[in-house]
């Protein structure tokens, strides 16, 4: 694992000295009607105290961090891009846009095309289009076992020996058969094993149930309502989305999904997604604090933590993606934090956006 920058990270970590007035005005981040701006001093967060932070991300290397986006109390209160990104530059967040597939299945739901999550996934899959699974043991798994990444299937992405690497399928034509052939090694929702088939398979319903790739039914369904007009979703060769990653967005578009799961489904006051399903999607479905280095819980395709900060235990949700690709969701203080980050496969890259994270809500004036 790649060593953290010392200074950098002991700086995040330790260092909250006051340094100024903070300045926020930029000409090229215009007003946005359905984000008021505002100071972080008046949703109750140190103005110096941001400011500070903003330094010492532009002044200590390595150079690829990008965006840094805090919308709290449905204001917009931090708003920088580094090292020549700015509002309208698209990054790939990569397996943050598990998250998005997620919001997709409940939206799927909503509309009647999945009737739950209870079912079958191979009702999606019929014959003769789709091979029949391997074994009568596969059709024991349940969209809810994809969501929890418990679907019994052979996949480990991170064993590189594992039948169901992505590095295995990726440029195959068959995505869904190869995935109904692998073989099955635990009961669907017996434990959790982090893959890419799962959230394959949760973009091929999808796509099977709305006759849409998986990039047009966000844009129509998710993205249009939320303002996001820029964006690009990998379509692999074979025509499927590729709803485990590659999603391009902006850091402030990525923040605007954020708030959209903090606001219970609602943009504007107006029903996106249902709030029973952002409640469901969250909801810790496994402890993985031994498995994962950054989380306590996994949800559907959503992750959980919790930091302790200045005495006060703060629980948080989030998506993430290799490169330190955050966008982390704060209900107890009605605030969402976009992380952006180009350092793909950096060991650094989640501590570092993580410590950013800790040192947005150390500003937190109690």
């Amino acid at each position: 694992m790649n060593r953290i920058p010392p200074l950098l990270l002991y700086a995040l970590l330790f260092s909250l000295n006051c340094i100024g007035q903070a300045d926020f005005a930029d000409k090229l981040n215009q007003p946005i009607r359905e984000l008021p701006n505002a100071s972080p001093a008046s949703v109750g967060m140190n103005d110096d105290s941001i400011k500070n932070l903003i330094q010492l991300i532009n002044t200590n290397p390595p150079n690829d961090f990008r965006g840094m986006v805090v919308i709290k109390d449905n204001k917009l209160v931090v708003e920088k891009y580094f090292n020549t990104y700015w509002r309208a530059t698209v990054l790939d967040i990569r397996s943050a846009g598990k998250g998005v597939t997620s919001l997709l299945l409940g939206i799927a739901l909503d509309k009647g095309l999945v009737r739950n999550i209870e079912q079958s996934i191979y009702d999606f899959f019929p014959g003769p289009k789709y091979l029949s699974p391997a074994n009568d043991g596969h059709r024991d798994i349940k969209i809810r076992n994809l969501l929890s990444m418990s679907s019994g299937l052979s996949a480990d992405d991170r064993d590189e020996n594992s039948p169901g690497m992505m590095t295995n399928w990726i440029t195959r034509a068959d995505w869904v058969d190869f995935a109904t052939t692998l073989p099955m090694i635990f009961k669907p929702g017996e434990k959790y094993v982090y893959n890419d088939v799962c959230p394959m398979l949760i973009g091929a319903i999808i796509e099977q149930a709305s006759g849409q790739k998986l990039a047009d039914f966000a844009r129509e369904n998710l993205f249009s309502p939320l303002g996001i007009t820029e964006f690009y979703w990998y379509t692999a060769p074979n025509g499927h989305t590729v709803p485990m990653g590659n999603l391009y967005i902006s850091t402030l578009d990525f923040a605007k999904i954020g708030l959209l799961v903090l606001n219970k489904g609602r943009w504007q006051g107006v029903k996106v997604v249902s709030e029973n399903w952002v409640s469901e999607m969250v909801k810790e479905r496994f402890d993985i604090s031994k498995l994962d280095p950054f989380a306590s819980g996994y949800g559907y395709f959503w992750f959980r933590g919790s930091k302790d900060i200045n005495g006060r235990k703060i629980d948080y949700y989030y998506a993430s993606g290799n490169g330190g690709n955050l966008c982390l969701v704060v209900p107890s203080e009605n605030m969402v934090v976009s992380l952006t980050s180009s350092a793909y496969g950096q060991g650094y890259a989640h501590y570092r956006s993580l410590n950013i994270f800790a040192y947005l809500l150390k500003s937190l004036v109690k």
